[in-house]
């Protein structure tokens, strides 16, 4: 039997059930219920094609390895998660990393997937490039879906070059400072400091760090600031209304709209449509609720 097979087995064809991976982001989406059976998702990398930049890998990989794997050849995939976090749970839970700005959405890593749904039956969606696959996108629906709609088993993620330099840097500027620089890969700040994040060809990334230092981006530092706990998404304009009326300390993610305070944002109830929408997908996908219950991807999500 191969390892999806059992995985499906596992999963079985009815009774509530939940796939745990390293648990780094348990608390997004509520508690899930105490009622459902708890399984691991399989790990392993199945097979890395460098020329072809696709890694396909099963879900309860670690991210830290998958990457660690993948840099052997010079390579790197776009997520990010806390220490400890596997592919599949970083896709269902669907964050993405302060490089997004540079990376785009963690969604847009995934190519294809092999799944149990809630049947038990194991299905195919997506796949290896993005000329082979027709219809509907079905990949994208399940990252941040919180393992509501299908679990995954096995996923193909696309893979990009390491950069030949990386460096970040910082000012006490205002973040508009960074519009200068040419197509940085992050810019957070938090009311007093700018932080830019420059990649690329080591000559190249020379060249916007002088740029940054002219418009007083100039200390040159290891990593960003620490991130505070709570996360909170407005549109990327309005950014810098919404910090202003919030009494806490704060590190905002500049042409994201991703906002990481040390208090709780005032809570905000989600949009009726987006509500109906996502029941409707519920429906369909998971009728009978039985995989991840208790997970709800509206509550807390943010992308």
């Amino acid at each position: 039997m191969s390892v999806l097979a059992a995985f499906a087995e596992r999963v079985g064809t009815s009774g509530p059930v939940r796939v745990i991976g390293g648990e780094t982001q348990a608390e997004v989406g509520g508690a899930p219920s105490e009622l459902a059976r708890v399984i691991s998702a399989p790990s392993g990398i199945v097979a890395h094609e460098p020329a072809d930049m696709v890694v396909r890998v099963l879900a309860g990989t670690s991210l830290e390895s998958l990457q660690a794997t993948l840099a052997g050849s010079g390579q790197r995939v776009t997520l990010e998660g806390p220490r400890g976090s596997t592919v599949g749970g970083v896709l269902a839970v669907g964050r993405s990393g302060v490089r997004r700005r540079g990376d785009t959405h963690v969604r847009n890593a995934l190519l294809g997937a092999r799944v149990v749904d809630h049947s038990g039956a194991l299905v195919t969606v997506g796949g290896a490039t993005v000329k082979n696959v027709t219809g509907y996108d079905l990949c994208r629906l399940l990252v941040g879906s919180l393992g509501t709609l299908a679990l995954l088993g096995e996923v193909i993620l696309r893979t990009l070059p390491v950069p030949e330099k990386s460096q970040w840097v910082r000012g006490d500027v205002h973040p508009s400072a960074a519009s200068t620089l040419h197509r940085p890969v992050s810019v957070l700040w938090d009311g007093t400091t700018t932080w830019v994040l420059v990649e690329g060809i080591g000559e190249a990334v020379e060249v916007q760090l002088s740029i940054a230092a002219k418009v007083g981006i100039l200390e040159r530092v290891d990593a960003p600031p620490a991130l505070p706990a709570h996360r909170w998404s407005v549109r990327p304009s309005a950014v810098m209304s919404t910090v202003r009326e919030w009494d806490t300390t704060f590190v905002a993610e500049v042409g994201v709209g991703v906002i990481h305070a040390s208090a709780q944002p005032p809570a905000r109830a989600p949009d009726p449509g987006v509500v109906e929408l996502h029941r409707r997908l519920r429906d369909r996908f998971d009728p009978g609720r039985r995989l991840n219950p208790g997970r709800e991807p509206l509550m807390g999500v943010v992308t």
